[in-house]
């Protein structure tokens, strides 16, 4: 078939121009139309559910909405994931579901449950989360406006910038931070509602029931019918005023005469601010799940251009972040690699084979198997990212082994045929003489890289896509190798002209290789020997090299996580802010700081008043005198003197998906579970004490359990029950005079103002202010709060972490300078010996160390399956369990120089390092059925054992050192590549240069001993 295949390829030439032609033109198209983003989507299908309960503490949040909903929500379908964060007024729940499930399925499957929780306090606002992933947030920007209040910014935002933004195909959302949202508010005075005899109660009822038209149905008029409604809309401050509460002996009793009302805002559970200038609005754009984030930027930026004329004069809208300026730079670091690997490894091509023609016919396979990828991700729904693109770049050595075979021997057969000889059936005889060798080859290789596809979790998402494209292109490479390059070989290599002369740079090496492969021969005891010693040493070094899950990729951003007092008000949270803000700025690197304080709009992002992200802008990096490590150094003595507030420094798309992952924003995760909040607290100080002396340990934080102050009102039953007080009605007094409650509605020009109803200031903000609070009896006097409940100040939790149901304190740190998985296991040893947990009480690990375990685990399963099918495919082949098993034990020794290689270049072995020695098993692999199967032709033709192994060593010298040479070279860009990206594919490219040095040694020196040694045995036994 495959002959039949070859020779109808060079019958027709012109179809496989023609189809060609059809390839660059559809895979051009394919590029153009292919989805670009920095990363493959590693989300989870995740479903929020999102309370915002207004005024109410942690305790009673969990007790009331979070364990209620939680409860509902165990025994999901498919669920995989369940836990929550509680915090003051808001509760988030989290259910991530298994991979492949449809996320509308499982809101779907969310929302159902949620109609069966019951008895949420009335205030609370239940919603679900955006359908975008933790790392949809593409496009930030803020608005400023000179004469502008942050009020009126934040009113343009909401319902001139936003609506218009959503609409942006790709958008799920555009979330509204910092600013101040418009509201009416009605300020009670406690002694005029006790001198009319009226209670908070009633005045919220004149209020809300004075808003509203009613619908009259409609009457006729003759031929007509009217429509009759009644307009009792509340329209402003005056219609709030002028409304009556009450009656008095005859006298109308006004909302003015027993409350002030103001235009105020509603209020704040965060706020931003910027530079050291004050607080600022600030609009953040969420991507929808699978959609384009390219396109939806491009979106973004159109719509923004077409609301300058719809924004108010002054008003503009500066982007300070921008999704595909990673894009760009990620992409581009793989674009430039692997233009500089086409480069480099043309000029092989051209030194090893002496021929310009014969190297443009091998090197066309790289842009033709690129477009033919193209085309394949296209229609596989395969997004062009960084892992995928970079699997491109690490393939490009392999991609052009197939050809490099085909083209070596077409080159060799033209220069030794006869002058009369037909010169298309001496390309024929060429490609089918390597074929099979070919076909095993790729084969193999694809075979190795089947680990990548049994990956999990986060390491599966980024991987899998590599090796997705990595197979299509080796699939593409093999069949074009066999079709389109004879095809053009027959064109280009024309005029080859017919000579014995090999090149001098072959000649050269050949004279250096035969005496040494000759003395492995002669002194084979010798020759096993050294590889076997440097074998067990590379073994040695192996288990001192430390490992990790993946190297920390360079985003181009800074982000710093400040954490202060957990009892800090949003006020001097952002006052402190500006202070920060400006001795970041200090530094010559920094022309920005924007940070962003408390929760969010939307509470995607559910951080506490005391909790600040800081996002860094700088100048570009080629304006830096200084690497980044020591620019983030610089940052954290500009901080450290600042009292009081705990650090820690990571990049936007790293914190999102460690909060993803493991509900934290750190490298490692320490989660103690238990029952009690105090136990908790106390374990995890001791923990934090006991990691903050391990050496590699920093911006080590422990989540706070308590810390928040409270002002708790035990109501005394015995003493409300001589009034006929009920408990619900103090509780309603206190949310609604000290929280304040939104009690309606007003529309101004179609927009909603809410009107909010509290006492003032000085009447709530004081213990002696809440006792000195009015409560009205069954019979209607009024008695202080003081005579009903105990009023006194405690300390109570700042958050409340719940993971399958069960309360859990978290301790994150972030490693340095040494490997995540040596970390762990000292910390994990030192835990285990210096602290004792009571009954009921235990630790998990989360974070990188959590997916490395993970990953490792699946490999060590997986590989040795590998191995076999490897070892089936080369028994298929050579139809001989002595030549397959001598080509797998060229797998250990190709590893000895990628284990070298890694261990000086100070790296730890990752998945990516991983994915190198997955990648060497391929080369030694495909290098070792080159040289035994033309060993086994040289024999079939008469050739003895030894005179087989000598003229086949040389006859294949030049492929398995242009396959070397090629892989190596198409690798070498990547040792030296800067920008997004980098860090993932260096340990890769380092593993594999490392790893063919010793494996192409091997394969041409101990490869014919071993060959010789084994089939001089079974002949001898014959």
């Amino acid at each position: 078939m495959i002959s039949s295949l070859i020779e109808f390829s060079l019958q027709q030439r012109l179809m496989i121009l023609l189809t060609v032609l059809a390839l660059v033109v559809g895979g051009s198209w394919a590029y153009q139309k292919l989805p670009i983003d920095a990363f493959p989507d590693i989300s989870a299908p995740q479903v929020q559910v999102i309370v915002k309960a207004p005024g109410m503490s942690p305790l009673e949040v969990e007790q009331r909405i979070t364990a209620p909903i939680e409860m509902e929500m165990q025994g999901l379908p498919r669920q995989k994931v369940l836990r929550s964060m509680t915090k003051y007024a808001l509760s988030i729940v989290t259910i991530d579901f298994e991979d492949g499930t449809d996320i509308y399925w499982a809101r779907q499957q969310v929302s159902e449950r949620l109609t069966q929780v019951s008895n949420l306090p009335e205030d609370a606002d239940t919603d679900l989360a955006p359908i975008t992933t933790p790392l949809g947030e593409i496009y930030m920007y803020r608005i400023e406006g000179k004469d502008y209040s942050n009020q009126d910014l934040r009113t343009i935002q909401d319902w001139t910038i936003r609506p218009r933004l959503r609409k942006v195909e790709g958008v799920a959302d555009v979330n509204s931070l910092g600013g101040e949202v418009k509201a009416f508010e009605v300020i009670a005075k406690p002694e005029a509602l006790v001198q009319h005899g009226l209670s908070l109660d009633e005045l919220e009822e004149s209020i809300s029931r004075n808003n509203r038209n009613a619908g009259g149905d409609r009457i006729n008029r003759g031929n007509e019918i009217l429509l009759v409604r009644t307009v009792g809309n509340l329209q402003g401050l005056e219609d709030i005023r002028n409304l009556t509460v009450a009656t008095r002996s005859g006298t109308p009793i006004h909302v003015k005469d027993v409350a002030d009302v103001r235009l105020h805002s509603l209020t704040r559970y965060g706020g931003v601010t910027h530079s050291g200038m004050g607080e600022a609005v600030t609009g953040l754009v969420l991507l929808r799940k699978g959609a384009n984030s390219r396109v939806a930027v491009e979106g973004v930026k159109k719509e923004m251009e077409a609301l300058k004329s719809s924004l108010p004069k002054g008003v503009q809208i500066i982007p300070f972040y921008d999704r595909t300026e990673l894009v760009k730079s990620a992409t581009h670091t793989v674009e430039k690699a692997l233009a500089e690997a086409v480069v480099l490894v043309l000029l092989v091509l051209v030194v090893m084979l002496g021929d310009l023609r014969s190297a443009l016919t091998v090197a066309l396979i790289l842009p033709l198997t690129g477009l033919f990828s193209f085309i394949l991700m296209y229609f596989f729904g395969i997004s062009a990212n960084l892992m995928s693109l970079g699997g491109l770049a690490i393939a490009i050595g392999i991609l052009v082994d197939a050809s490099v075979v085909v083209v070596e021997n077409i080159h060799t057969r033209l220069h030794q045929r006869a002058k009369d000889s037909n010169r298309l059936d001496t390309i024929v005889a060429a490609v089918k003489e390597v074929s099979l060798p070919v076909i095993s080859g790729s084969l193999i290789i694809i075979i190795v890289f089947l680990p990548l596809f049994s990956l999990t979790g986060l390491e599966g998402k980024l991987f899998k896509p590599l090796a997705i494209t990595i197979s299509f292109a080796l699939m593409s490479s093999l069949i074009l190798s066999l079709t389109a390059i004879p095809v053009l070989a027959s064109f280009i290599m024309a005029h080859t002209k017919v000579t014995d002369n090999e090149g001098k740079v072959l000649e050269t090496l050949k004279r250096l290789y035969l005496p040494c492969m000759k003395w492995a021969l002669f002194n084979r005891n010798i020759a096993i020997g050294i590889a076997v010693v440097v074998l067990v040493l590379s073994g040695v070094l192996f288990t001192k090299i430390g490992k990790e899950f993946m190297p920390v990729m360079d985003e181009g951003s800074t982000v710093v996580i400040i954490e202060k007092n957990p009892s800090i008000s949003l006020e001097h949270s952002l006052a402190s802010d500006a202070a920060y803000q400006k001795a970041m700025m200090e530094l010559p690197e920094v022309t920005g700081v924007m940070s962003r304080t408390g929760a969010d709009e939307l509470r995607l992002d559910p951080m506490g008043l005391y909790q600040t992200d800081n996002f860094i802008q700088t100048k570009p990096r080629s304006e830096w005198k200084i690497s980044l490590a020591e620019f983030q150094e610089n940052l954290r003595k500009k901080l450290e003197v600042f009292e009081g507030i705990e650090l820690a420094f990571t990049q936007p798309i790293d914190m999102r998906v460690s909060e993803m992952l493991t509900g934290v924003r750190a490298t490692m995760a320490i989660k103690i579970y238990g029952d009690d909040l105090k136990v908790l607290e106390e374990k995890a100080a001791e923990i934090e004490e006991l990691v903050n002396k391990i050496k590699g340990a920093v911006d080590v934080v422990r989540n706070p359990v308590f810390g928040q102050l409270y002002l708790q009102i035990e109501i005394k039953q015995e003493n409300i029950s001589l009034y006929g007080i009920k408990s619900e009605d103090i509780n309603k007094a206190i949310e609604t005079a000290v929280g304040g409650r939104v009690i309606t509605d007003i529309i101004q020009d179609n927009r909603p103002v809410s009107v909010l109803l509290r006492y003032p200031e000085d009447k709530r903000s004081s213990m002696e202010a809440i006792g000195s609070m009015p409560i009205r009896t069954s019979g209607g006097a009024m008695i202080p709060l003081k005579y009903l409940a105990e009023i006194k100040e405690v300390d109570g939790p700042v958050q409340i972490t719940r993971e399958s149901a069960k309360r859990q304190v978290v301790i994150q740190a972030n490693v340095e300078n040494r490997d995540v998985v040596g970390f762990v296991g000292e910390v994990q040893a030192t835990i285990a010996r210096e602290v004792k947990l009571p009954e009921g009480y235990f630790i998990t690990f989360g974070g990188q160390f959590e997916n490395q375990q993970r990953a490792a685990a699946r490999l060590m399963i997986v590989l040795p399956i590998v191995i076999l099918l490897i070892f089936l495919m080369l028994f298929i082949t050579f139809r001989s369990l002595s030549q397959a098993g001598l080509i797998i034990l060229n797998i250990p020794f190709a590893l000895i120089g990628g284990v070298v290689s890694l261990y000086f270049s100070k790296l730890y072995l990752s998945v990516p390092a991983s994915v190198g020695f997955i990648t060497l098993f391929g080369v030694a692999v495909l290098n070792g059925v080159v040289m035994v199967s033309y060993f086994n032709q040289l024999r079939q033709q008469g050739y003895n054992i030894l005179q087989a192994v000598e003229e086949g060593s040389l006859r294949r010298l030049r492929p398995v050192l242009m396959t070397a040479m090629i892989s190596m070279f198409g690798l070498a860009p990547l040792l030296i590549a800067t920008g997004p990206g980098s860090e993932l594919q260096r340990p890769l490219a380092i593993v594999v240069i490392g790893g063919l040095l010793t494996s192409t040694l091997l394969t041409l020196i101990l490869l014919p001993t071993l060959y010789a040694w084994m089939e001089s045995s079974r002949e001898f036994q014959k």
